[in-house]
């Protein structure tokens, strides 16, 4: 089952990246670009300054109608009232996360570039599924590497589908085409000299690629 918050909506998914004085200034612009999906993403073990800034982005996020999920962190997920969490290969297991969040929370599942955890995340009731990395990614230089394929081949499982990886203006339509809802950028929107306009480009390709197949 997918969320009614998730159903239907597509777009650029802009995940923000550690500790930054104009994060909240950055998701901003990030959303009046067209985001529809921020992620708040943070390794640090400052807990009373991550759920501040948890707490403000969530804010902001119901202002332009976005949805906020939280990276990796179910506890902080609840403690602010966000829409979902995302869970890597290293975090919490799902069912555990959906206990704790209840049924009408976003949980997604990144999958990388194997088509059986995508299957085991949609069985135990993922809302949504990721995939990549598609390109070399300054952000996860060593990430594993999935061709588009893959995306092809997951659009049976009925679940939404985010690329990540080194997605740019200029590649990201290829993966639209593919088959992604959503694409997934962290530095090519947060490490832009403007972010609102970085976001416009990516989101305007939503608009102008071609249908899925």
């Amino acid at each position: 089952m997918t969320p009614a918050l998730l159903a239907d909506r597509r777009g650029l998914y802009a995940i923000t990246d550690g500790t930054h004085a104009d994060l909240l200034a950055r998701a901003v612009a990030a959303l009046r670009g067209g985001a529809t999906v921020l992620q708040y993403r943070d390794k640090s073990g400052d807990a009373m300054r991550r759920q501040a800034e948890a707490a403000a982005l969530m804010e902001i996020c119901n202002a332009h109608a976005a949805l906020c999920i939280i990276n990796d962190d179910v506890d902080l997920a609840r403690a602010v009232g966000a829409h979902g969490v995302h869970l890597g290969e290293h975090d919490a297991d799902l069912l555990s996360a959906r206990h704790t969040l209840g049924a009408q929370a976003i949980i997604g599942v990144s999958c990388y570039d194997d088509l059986a955890r995508a299957r085991a995340a949609a069985a135990q009731g993922a809302n949504y599924l990721a995939f990549g990395a598609f390109y070399p990614s300054p952000s996860k230089p060593q990430a594993r590497r999935a061709h588009p394929q893959l995306l092809r081949e997951a659009r049976h499982l009925g679940l939404p589908l985010v690329a990540i990886g080194g997605i740019t203006p200029d590649n990201g339509a290829a993966l639209i085409a593919a088959g992604a809802d959503f694409l997934a950028v962290i530095s090519g929107v947060f490490a832009a000299p403007d972010s609102e306009a970085a976001a416009r480009r990516y989101s305007d390709l939503f608009t102008s690629s071609m249908p899925k197949p």
